[in-house]
C-alpha cells in the first residue's frame, strides 16, 4: 500500500511538473521577455547609476581614446601610464594567440603577424569596469578608494596613501601608481564632465560610436538598449566583481 502510495505521490509531482513547465512556456510565447539581465543587482534609490558597453565590432584601432583620454587628464605623457587603452588581438592559423598595445593604441596599429599567419585579428578597447563589488574599492585601507551614488569608482588623493593595495586587487590592470603625485590614478569616467551633463571624453571623441555610456536605470537610454539587443559579454565574470562594462562581439580570447 506504501509503494503504491509512493507511485502515485510521484506520478502526481510529474503531472503537476509538466504543467507548470508547460504554463511557463505558453506565458513566454504570449509575453516574451522584455527586460534587461544585468551582472549586478540595482542599487535602491533614485538619480542617475551609471555604466558603458564598447561595440568591438566597431572598435578600428584608431586610439584616438586613449589619446584624448590624456589631453583631457592630468595622464603622464609616458608610454605605459594609461586610464584607457586598446589591444590588438591576432589569433594565428596554429591557435596562438598574440596581444599587443604598442603606446596603449595611440596612433593606431601596425600588424607585425604575416597576413598568410593570422586567421582573424581585432580590437578591445580597456578601461575601468566600474565594478559593482568592486576589490579595490574593498582593500583600501584608508577609504581613500570609493563608489559614487551614481555608480562611479573614483579615488581620492587627498587620502590615499600610495600603498598600492588597490593596483594589486584590481583583475582588470586599470589601476597605475602616478610618478610625481604618488597616489593611485585610474578612469574616473570624465566625472568632472558627466556632472556637467557631458560625455567621457573617450566616448565623445570616438568616431565609429563603438563606446556607449548612459543610465542602467534608463530603460529606453541607449546604454541599456544596447545591452538589450546585443549579445553582451563580460570581462573575468567569474570574478564576481559585478562589473557594468559590457563588450559587444567579445571573443573567447580576450582576457
Amino acid at each position: 500500500m506504501k509503494n503504491k502510495d509512493k507511485k502515485s505521490t510521484r506520478r502526481s509531482f510529474l503531472k503537476a511538473g509538466v504543467a507548470i513547465a508547460g504554463g511557463v512556456a505558453a506565458t513566454s510565447l504570449l509575453k516574451p521577455f522584455n527586460g534587461v539581465v544585468l551582472a549586478t543587482e540595482m542599487p535602491e534609490g533614485e538619480g542617475p547609476w551609471y555604466g558603458l558597453a564598447i561595440d568591438i565590432e566597431k572598435c578600428i584601432g584608431c586610439g584616438t581614446c586613449a589619446s584624448s583620454c590624456k589631453l583631457e587628464n592630468p595622464v603622464p605623457p609616458e608610454p605605459f601610464y594609461f586610464r584607457n587603452w586598446v589591444e590588438q588581438y591576432t589569433v594565428k592559423n596554429d591557435g596562438t594567440v598574440k596581444v599587443e598595445s604598442p603606446n596603449g593604441g595611440i596612433g593606431g596599429f601596425k600588424q607585425t603577424v604575416p597576413e598568410e599567419e593570422i586567421f582573424k585579428s581585432f580590437f578591445v578597447p580597456k578601461l575601468c569596469n566600474q565594478c559593482d563589488k568592486s576589490p579595490c574599492t574593498q582593500v583600501c585601507p584608508v577609504g581613500a578608494a570609493f563608489e559614487t551614488p551614481d555608480g562611479v569608482n573614483l579615488v581620492d588623493k587627498s587620502y590615499c596613501i600610495g600603498c598600492g593595495y588597490c593596483i594589486q586587487a584590481c583583475p582588470y590592470g586599470c589601476r597605475y601608481m602616478h610618478p610625481t603625485e604618488h597616489v593611485v590614478d585610474k578612469c574616473t569616467l570624465c566625472y568632472h564632465r558627466i556632472k556637467e551633463g557631458l560625455l567621457p571624453v573617450c566616448f565623445a571623441a570616438c568616431p565609429t560610436h563603438a563606446r556607449i555610456f548612459g543610465d542602467m536605470r534608463d530603460p529606453d537610454g541607449e546604454l541599456v538598449q544596447f545591452i538589450k539587443n546585443h549579445t553582451c559579454r563580460l570581462l573575468k565574470p567569474h570574478l564576481n566583481t559585478s562589473p557594468k562594462l559590457y563588450y559587444n562581439a567579445l571573443e573567447e580570447e580576450v582576457r
